[in-house]
């Protein structure tokens, strides 16, 4: 691709009014098979919530393969830090990670767009995301 070269300052003045939240996406994928995978598993997942619960992760889940049924071990996990450095020590506690099961990828990312809408009835304590 050529052209000029777009900065992180150009986009930040032409996204300018929208949110303009600094993330960090951690793309994961197995090493070694499925095998080590499912080995951490467990620690994982407990690794993840511990993450939701400090304020640290936005989200995170496992990409199904293109036949939507069947996981090949990728994930990922969209995280708050205050830098890249930051989300990439972070990212490296995961037990998935020090494990060797998985490789990890973080990439800083700028969430600007979107909608997310919260239903909470109170009585019934039926709740939906949409």
């Amino acid at each position: 691709m050529s052209g000029p070269e777009i900065t992180k300052d150009d986009i930040l003045n032409a996204s300018r009014g929208m949110l303009q939240k600094q993330l960090f996406v951690v793309f994961t994928t197995p090493t070694n098979g499925m095998g080590p995978v499912m080995e951490n598993i467990e620690a994982h997942l407990a690794f993840q919530v511990s993450l939701e619960q400090r304020g640290i992760m936005l989200g995170a889940g496992p990409f199904w393969a293109d036949d939507e049924h069947t996981w090949n071990g990728e994930g990922m996990v969209i995280i708050r830090a205050d830098s890249l450095e930051h989300a990439k020590e972070i990212a490296a506690t995961d037990p998935m990670h020090t494990s060797g099961a998985r490789d990890f990828r973080v990439r800083p990312w700028l969430l600007n767009e979107g909608r997310i809408t919260v239903e909470i009835d109170f009585s019934t304590g039926r709740h939906a995301v949409t």
